[in-house]
């Protein structure tokens, strides 16, 4: 049985469901970003335990299937930028497509519909939470980081980044910005 959990963004997320369910006997057959696959159906009392402690720790059990499309997009995207070298340029829309076998006009209309911004917004703004990350940490400059997520220049990176944060890369590093948890990107 699969059980998807909104808001698993990243490898602690990971770590923190799975004593939840260790917690409540429930076996875990594998975990990742947004889904856990259990070895037996939980109990309904088990479920509605993990459902308030996952809630009590930002992380809700999703039901409804339209829900689960969007978490898996969401988990999707997200991977995409924080994990992979995105230096060549890709088509989120390939991307996703593939990824899901769906059409992809079904995918951006559903996530536009649930999330009212498209996929394309919701991309770019995870990309700018990982500039910012990669300003803070300061092991690379613009240039580094325009071509590690696949901007097709340091201009648009700069120009994106002021679009969305209304500071430029050296202003927002100067003044020691902050980043958004991933799981409030929207």
């Amino acid at each position: 049985m699969k059980i998807f959990i909104k808001n698993m963004v990243c490898n602690r997320c990971v770590l923190v469901v799975r004593q939840e369910l260790e917690k409540l006997n429930i076996e875990v057959t594998s975990i990742s970003l947004g889904e856990v696959e259990v070895q037996k159906t939980p109990t309904g009392k088990q479920i509605n335990l993990l459902n308030k402690q996952l809630h009590e720790l930002g992380f809700e059990i999703l039901d409804d299937q339209k829900q689960k499309q969007i978490e898996k997009i969401k988990t999707l995207l997200i991977q995409k930028v924080q994990n992979d070298d995105s230096k060549e340029h890709y088509s989120i829309s390939d991307f996703l497509s593939n990824a899901l076998h769906k059409d992809y006009s079904y995918i951006s209309r559903l996530f536009s519909e649930v999330e009212g911004i498209t996929l394309e917004q919701y991309f770019i703004l995870q990309k700018i939470e990982k500039v910012k990350e990669l300003l803070i940490y300061g092991e690379m400059n613009t240039s580094e980081i325009s071509y590690q997520l696949g901007y097709s220049s340091v201009a648009h990176l700069s120009s994106q980044f002021k679009k969305i944060t209304g500071l430029t890369p050296s202003e927002f590093k100067k003044i020691g910005g902050k980043r958004k948890f991933l799981d409030e990107v929207k």
